[in-house]
């Protein structure tokens, strides 16, 4: 009798024991007329039967039927029945028991459901753990931690509080940024170097455009380590080669990298030095590490593959006998502390000079400038000229600090960069846009050259 521990992540879902990783399969699903596949079997033929293929099933689980004619009988929770059968019977010994790494985008009804399908598969589910806690075994000493990882249809970025253990403070979810959407947009230029280069159109057939999903990964691993990627596919016994510089797979990314970038800032507080943990998935994807270090700030940490599931395993709560299970957000460390050096935020984007209202710029330096509905004597204060929802008296200053650009919010309402909400204040950089209000004032971060002349 053993415990095992799963990690629900539907890019891959992980099963590991003690030594090892039993089951690493993603969440699709093949509905044929006489024969459901899940799994792997499934994903190899997502490009050739997509009309068959559902994948959203672990990402919004819940009973009701599917509106697809094709799946109309079936429901989100009878897919996960079937993969969770199939997972249990492949991994599963008599009297072993389950832990769960539970993502973000899995909710109190979600996993409500997911217990009683368990308990209908007689499977003994121990315990349930926030993912992102179970990935972080360490303290990051003088740091703030944030784990990102990545599903097929999401970002997940969590901020860590680090009181005596590892506690979930705060998550953001974003949609349609998921390894799905960064496939497609490869998949794109992949095959428009093989139309140039080679006069062959892989997404011209429904088999070359598979193999292209197939090879990805190996080709992901090549543009994370050389400066460009040699492909090639072969059809009808002719072998087609194309070539990529890595980074065009970058480029490619780009709107991807970008909102995640954004969303991880305004988790990050203007004093906080990043800690910024990858999960193996957000590790693989070409140049996302890189991209985070240079316009983030801080460290970037990367885990190898199970480490969610073999953290939480190691930490596994053994006692569940007080009754019903609830989804814990919080495991003490079990690994060394790291010392995070404090170092400069990072400068790729700039350091803004002016903020740019209208058509009117205001210099940014020492005295603060502040924003709001109503002047204080004494305050270098922007004038809206007019009212809108949502701006208080004193909604947010913005000036220069420690080297750095900083917006900090007094506000009710919040304040806004780059349409999220910070969190008490952000290192501003050239280009962000700060908005107050709703629907609100934008207002631009820009950098005006000095020149002097000869």
């Amino acid at each position: 009798m053993a415990t095992l521990a799963a990690h629900l992540n539907d890019f891959a879902i992980s099963v590991t024991d003690a030594d090892r990783i039993l089951y690493r399969e993603p969440g699709f699903a093949l509905l044929e007329d006489d024969h459901l596949a899940t799994g792997d079997e499934a994903y190899s033929s997502a490009r050739i039967k997509p009309r068959r293929i559902n994948n959203r099933y672990w990402f919004d689980l819940k009973t009701t039927p599917f509106s697809d004619p094709r799946f109309r009988h079936m429901s989100a929770a009878d897919l996960v029945s079937r993969q969770l059968e199939d997972i249990w019977k492949r991994v599963a010994s008599p009297g072993d028991r389950l832990a769960l790494a539970v993502p973000p985008y899995m909710n109190n009804d979600n996993l409500g459901l997911l217990l009683g399908i368990a308990m209908e598969l007689n499977i003994d589910v121990v315990a349930m753990v926030d993912s992102s806690v179970c990935a972080t075994r360490r303290n990051y000493q003088h740091a703030v931690p944030v784990h990102i990882d990545l599903s097929l249809h999401t970002a997940m970025l969590t901020r860590l509080m680090q009181e005596e253990q590892a506690q979930v403070e705060r998550s953001a979810i974003i949609d349609d940024c998921g390894v799905l959407a960064l496939y497609d947009n490869w998949i794109q230029i992949i095959a428009e170097a093989f139309v140039q280069q080679s006069r062959f159109d892989p997404l011209h057939t429904a088999e070359t455009e598979q193999a292209l999903q197939d090879n990805m990964p190996g080709w992901m691993s090549v543009a994370a380590s050389a400066d460009t990627v040699p492909m090639q596919l072969e059809y009808r016994g002719i072998v087609h080669q194309a070539e990529i510089e890595s980074l065009e797979w970058v480029a490619a990314a780009s709107p991807v990298y970008q909102n995640i970038v954004s969303n991880l800032r305004a988790l990050f507080r203007a004093e906080d030095t990043p800690a910024i943990q990858l999960s193996d998935r957000a590790a693989r994807m070409p140049g996302l590490a890189e991209t985070l270090k240079t316009r983030v700030g801080g460290e970037v940490f990367l885990l190898g593959p199970g480490a969610t599931a073999r953290g939480l395993l190691q930490r596994c709560p053994r006692d569940n006998s007080s009754g019903g299970l609830t989804l814990l957000r919080h495991l003490p460390w079990d690994q060394a502390t790291i010392d995070v050096q404090s170092v400069d935020s990072a400068t790729e984007g700039g350091r803004p000079t002016h903020l740019l209202f209208g058509n009117h710029a205001y210099s940014l330096g020492s005295e603060l400038l502040v924003l709001g509905a109503q002047a204080a004597d004494g305050e270098r204060w922007l004038d809206f000229q007019s009212e809108m929802p949502g701006v208080s008296r004193r909604h947010c200053t913005i000036g220069q600090e420690k080297g750095q650009c900083v917006v900090t919010d007094h506000s009710r309402y919040g304040t806004y960069l780059n349409g999220h909400r910070i969190d008490g204040s952000a290192v501003l950089q050239t280009g962000d846009v700060v908005r107050v209000g709703t629907p609100g004032f934008e207002l631009r971060l820009i950098t005006a050259e000095e020149w002097h002349g000869t």
